[in-house]
């Protein structure tokens, strides 16, 4: 029994935080083309996030609402709602970088539009019978979302951590893009493992699932990266390799490739629980350091 005990994700209490969603603003006109100053590659490499969030966060927050009726647990329902809050205003921000990418010459239509029919048709709602196989889809879909957030949130403490894009002089606007996104992804980073816990938690599910979440994440990020390459205007045989994304992590524009490798064991630990991994603390203090994130609260608060 004590043995049994012992491998159950154990949560470091201290780690949790009320979630709200905070309702920011960016303004593009000033960003560049390659807002890592001389890296195109490094730049298109985290482009990819704005072709990838809005409808991956769209499809996590219909997911949830299903889920809503089913969590027991008060505290982790408030999580939850808390978690749709934030992951809406995500998929709202980065989709409203599209339009400025646009403008300087690359159309992400061709892409984005497959990127909708992976989560609004492959992972949508299915028509199934009411019983145990519409509840089996649920439970997959909870899943992956709980592996998709063990890399958001990996993706999300590397940025906030990331000096080397301020010393390369990235874009500050979009810098603040990044880190308040990143730091809201590390702020809420366990209440998807919870839920998945909470309704299910079998780890053969999770290891087929973060094994699905890991391979499409993959596919579709460097088909993303290819994409920008090789439609970028000011590049004359723009090409993306996984040397250059190993230099890249070693520069320390990228995350390395030893840190994604480590990655994939902590998931799979049978007492893996994402609360051991990133600081709540860092992100909370980023939040009231935002640029973004203040103007929302003072906006919030009347006070803009």
């Amino acid at each position: 029994m004590s043995n049994k005990a012992s491998l159950r994700p154990q949560p470091a209490a201290s780690e949790h935080t009320p979630l709200k969603a905070r309702n920011v603003a960016f303004d593009w006109a000033d960003t560049p083309l390659h807002w890592i100053p001389g890296d195109p590659f490094s730049t298109h490499t985290i482009n990819v996030l704005h072709l990838l969030l809005p409808a991956g966060e769209r499809w996590f927050v219909h997911v949830y609402k299903q889920v809503l009726p089913y969590i027991r647990a008060p505290r982790l329902r408030e999580d939850v709602i808390g978690f749709i809050g934030q992951e809406a205003m995500h998929s709202q921000a980065h989709d409203e970088v599209l339009p400025h990418l646009k403008e300087q010459g690359l159309d992400p239509a061709p892409y984005t539009a497959q990127v909708d029919w992976l989560f609004e048709k492959l992972l949508g709602d299915r028509t199934l019978p009411p019983g145990r196989a519409r509840r089996w889809w649920l439970l997959e879909r909870v899943a992956l979302i709980a592996a998709i957030e063990h890399y958001t949130a990996f993706l999300g403490d590397w940025v906030l951590n990331a000096r080397a894009l301020d010393a390369k002089g990235a874009d500050p606007t979009m810098l603040d893009l990044l880190r308040w996104h990143g730091a809201e992804e590390v702020e809420h980073r366990s209440v998807a493992f919870d839920l998945f816990v909470h309704l299910d938690g079998g780890y053969r599910r999770r290891v087929r699932t973060w094994a699905t979440a890991f391979t499409a994440l993959v596919f579709l990020w460097q088909r993303g990266t290819r994409f920008f390459m090789a439609n970028d205007p000011s590049l004359a045989d723009g090409k993306a390799s996984f040397p250059e994304f190993v230099r890249a992590g070693r520069r320390g524009t990228l995350p390395t490739t030893g840190a994604m490798a480590r990655s994939i064991p902590q998931y799979l630990s049978r007492t893996y629980h994402p609360s051991q991994h990133g600081s709540t603390e860092q992100a909370v203090a980023y939040l009231a350091a935002s640029p973004a994130a203040t103007a929302a609260e003072a906006r919030t608060t009347g006070g803009a």
